[in-house]
């Protein structure tokens, strides 16, 4: 890690560059309580840029409201405490692959903060997983679960196990190895895992199935079950159409329908899916989708029957589209991005730090007027940044991706109560949720302008419940 100190017409910029991640900070008009803790956040997180990023995103709008409205929570260091993880458990995970060869794997959980109710937040399986990302995820979801009113902590798992390439059998000997050990550190009051990137419903089964050989209970100690034994209606389709349900009250905001609307969305899975299907389904335009070779564009547009087509290819381990491609009038161009393509609204999708300034600029130009992502911070902060002084809407991750996590935590409602609800049902108080998730937002985000600054709005929003919980359970 190095630092780049610079002049720019006298104001005084330091430029963090860590790994490929450039962080760009104006201290200029920061407070000295802000230089303070960005100081301290360094120095007990060295080589962690992903969790660096997500903590000062936070910091730049909570530290400013605390000194202005709540200098309480800055006596008792509310920020400096959610910023350290209440837990960080790291194991070894080994089992055996077809050929009998033993394979060895880390695995994580980072229990970051129970002051709301249990650790909520996904497990992700793959070879990019290292603690600084599982505890920039973690963080994120502390704040994204207390936006959506359910008594929910936040936490994030995972392991470097990659389970692409690898045969049903040799992903469950490794989920059983991996519950084996996390077994021990969670529980449905406790600590309440659910699936990310590379676990999906079939990981969860193997997951829940050793559990319950271990503990000899059934009981929702996992969301993301099939409905058939314990799971939610919607659930994989949640933080889809989640997005979309905020996305349509970013734009009612502004006297703007989302019906003929042309949307880029990057990534091919659950959420890029069923953001594309429910945009569809509302009247707008889907354009793009994209996997890590590349982006798949169609000029005429996704048709529900396209996106279904697209989900059995990627079912299949296709990683081209090719497919798609000779039987669609439709381009793949491997290593772009779908904001190359001009855009009305612009929905990642996909990962963390995907969309850069210079893909932030190029959609600014060409008339983009709505971002909201549907990942985990998949913006840059140099992106943010420019988005936000451009004017553009711009809705974070911890607000406009809150639909899986709203609605794993109705799945635990469903399993403490019995009962399994409607499609209907569920999705009624999905969309409910992030309609109350977008009021905190603009009561919190408002500006003199008028303009709403939904970032703020989430960062703000989501901190004050948990700092009073914090601040009512004493020093702990």
């Amino acid at each position: 890690m190095k630092n780049i100190s610079t002049n720019l017409n006298n104001t005084h910029i330091i430029i963090i560059i860590v790994d490929k991640i450039k962080i760009k900070t104006n201290y200029s008009n920061m407070s000295q309580k802000f230089k303070s803790f960005i100081k301290l956040l360094k120095e007990r997180n060295p080589n962690q840029p992903e969790f660096i990023q997500a903590v000062t995103e936070v910091a730049e709008d909570v530290i400013p409201y605390m000194e202005e409205c709540n200098p309480a929570f800055l006596d008792e260091k509310i920020l400096e405490r959610i910023m350290e993880p209440e837990r960080v458990v790291s194991f070894r995970v080994c089992w055996e692959d077809d050929n009998g060869d033993i394979q060895i794997n880390r695995g994580f959980r980072v229990q970051m903060n129970s002051a709301i109710g249990p650790y909520k937040g996904g497990l992700r399986f793959s070879p990019t997983v290292n603690l600084s990302i599982l505890k920039f995820l973690a963080f994120e979801q502390v704040f994204k679960n207390s936006l959506t009113g359910l008594p929910l902590g936040g936490g994030k798992g995972g392991s470097d196990f990659d389970p692409r390439n690898k045969s049903n059998k040799e992903i469950m000997r490794f989920c059983q190895s991996f519950m084996t050990e996390l077994s021990r550190h969670i529980g449905s009051n406790v600590d309440v895992p659910a699936g990310d990137i590379g676990v999906g419903e079939r990981e969860i089964g193997y997951l829940f199935g050793q559990y319950k050989r271990i503990r000899n209970e059934f009981t929702g100690i996992l969301t993301g079950k099939g409905p058939g034994w314990g799971g939610s209606l919607i659930r994989p389709e949640a933080t889809g159409y989640g997005l979309l349900y905020f996305v349509e009250q970013m734009l009612y905001e502004r006297n703007i329908s989302i019906k003929g609307k042309v949307i880029t969305i990057s990534g091919s899975g659950n959420v890029a899916q069923f953001a594309a299907i429910k945009a569809v389904n509302l009247g707008a335009k889907v354009i793009t989708v994209s996997n890590s070779d590349g982006v798949l564009h169609d000029k005429d547009g996704f048709t529900i029957d396209k996106i279904h087509f697209i989900t059995k290819l990627k079912n299949k381990g296709s990683r081209d589209f090719k497919e798609y491609t000779d039987l669609y009038d439709s381009t793949f161009t491997p290593g772009k991005t779908p904001w190359i393509y001009p855009c009305d609204i612009a929905l990642p999708c996909a990962t963390q730090n995907e969309l850069d300034t210079e893909d932030a600029a190029f959609l600014i130009k060409n008339g983009c007027f709505c971002i909201a992502e549907g990942a985990n911070m998949p913006c840059t902060m140099g992106a943010v940044k420019l988005i936000l002084k451009s004017g553009i809407s711009y809705a974070p991750g911890k607000a406009a991706n809150a639909g899986g996590v709203a609605v794993s935590g109705l799945e635990m409602s469903q399993n403490r109560i019995g009962q399994c609800w409607t499609e209907e049902k569920v999705d009624a108080k999905l969309k409910h949720i992030m309609h109350d998730i977008h009021n905190t937002c603009t009561h919190y985000g408002k500006e003199e302008s008028g303009k709403i600054n939904y970032l703020k709005g989430a960062n703000i929003g989501g901190f004050i419940k948990v700092a009073k919980a914090m601040c009512a359970q004493g020093i702990v």
